[in-house]
């Protein structure tokens, strides 16, 4: 069996979500939790629901101060080193609907920096990096987040602002810290061994400009966590509160096993992809299903393991009971994997549909959001 390994580069094997909150030392989000969230939005995301974000850090501590009447921001991002696909925004979405439950503010920041300096397997110009943070951003626009509280804030663009933030963080991280929390080796570049205390930055961003205290949840795939590790060590030390976070497990590949990656263009549905590409796909996806529909109706199938089952259950299903329905009769053989794609299918088309014609839109409105300070 391939051994997991999780990092903010890559992602390898079958992931144990159950091993990576022991290994990380992230806390499993609790019924708890989610009724407090519940008491105060009204209603509570599938996303958190299903618990597709599962575990955290400091979610009680910002609910505390929200209660107690002091607004937190929001902090998430993106690294452009290609199209966006549809694991890429799940935590988007759920983002938005934290900005819109809670009335705040979200930085989201884009790493064209470490982007140049790593991509391992593909070796990024400058000049095509900016025009993935083109694309990407049209993408992120498109979710729908307020552009009277988002800041958009592109790493080489917001060089200024992030970068004196980021030495006051270095001066408290060791080489040998860096190297135990993400691996660098002595043949890595320089840059890539800074670029941490860049990616803390925005989680000190507010606080820098307004000179107020401001908590922080960044609600990201649980591969990021060890750059939060490393900033949640070092916020005390220069005087701001610990950035807390909320994670996400990944969207299935739609090949068998893993998590959707760029590398493998079949395993992933992307936001650009035509309609002839999503069908072709979504057909030949890795299913729970038996090998014929004799044995399909006899033995059922397996939601489960199966990838499409998946899709319904992070974004293209809304009901409970009807996302339960789908599981049972799965399950009995009843509902074929035929059926399941074609709907899936449509309701993929009818979303990537909708997300271009708010794309497009998008275009009109990129400096309303970018970062300025």
């Amino acid at each position: 069996m391939e051994r997991m390994k999780v990092t903010p580069w890559s992602v390898e094997g079958k992931v144990n979500y159950e091993h990576l909150i022991k290994e990380f030392g992230v806390s499993p989000i609790t019924d708890e939790l989610i009724s407090r969230i519940r008491k105060i939005t009204g209603e509570v995301h599938l996303q958190l629901r299903r618990k597709i974000f599962f575990a955290h850090r400091d979610l009680d501590f910002i609910l505390d101060k929200y209660e107690r009447g002091e607004k937190f921001v929001l902090y998430t991002g993106r690294g452009p080193s290609g199209p966006v696909h549809i694991g890429h925004i799940v935590p988007w979405i759920f983002t938005k609907w934290l900005q819109e439950k809670f009335g705040v503010k979200l930085y989201f920041q884009v790493t064209d920096d470490e982007r140049f300096l790593y991509n391992p397997s593909r070796q990024l110009s400058k000049e095509e990096i900016q025009k993935y943070v083109y694309d990407n951003i049209l993408d992120v626009i498109a979710i729908g987040f307020d552009e009277r509280k988002t800041e958009i804030v592109v790493n080489t663009k917001a060089a200024g602002a992030l970068y004196n933030i980021a030495i006051e963080v270095a001066r408290h991280v060791t080489l040998s810290t860096v190297k135990a929390i993400f691996g660098f080796k002595d043949e890595d570049n320089i840059g890539i061994v800074f670029f941490p205390a860049i990616q803390a930055a925005p989680a000190f961003l507010e606080s820098k400009l307004t000179g107020v205290n401001a908590p922080c949840l960044i609600p990201a795939a649980i591969d990021q966590d060890p750059y939060w590790r490393m900033t949640r060590d070092v916020a005390p030390k220069i005087g701001y509160y610990k950035p807390a976070q909320i994670h996400s497990r990944f969207l299935p590949a739609l090949t068998a096993g893993g998590k959707m990656s760029a590398s493998i263009p079949e395993s992933a549905i992307y936001l650009k992809d035509s309609d002839e590409e999503v069908e072709y796909k979504i057909m030949n996806a890795f299913t729970g299903g038996r090998a014929t529909k004799k044995e399909q109706k006899k033995l059922g199938g397996q939601p489960e393991i199966c990838s499409i089952y998946q899709f319904f259950s992070f974004l293209f299903e809304e009901n409970d009971e009807e996302l339960m329905e789908r599981y049972t009769a799965c399950r009995s053989g009843e509902l074929l994997c035929g059926e399941c794609k074609a709907e899936l299918t449509s309701r993929i088309k009818k979303f990537l549909h909708q997300h271009r014609k708010k794309r497009e839109k998008a275009k009109d409105k990129i400096d309303e959001f970018l970062f300025k300070g």
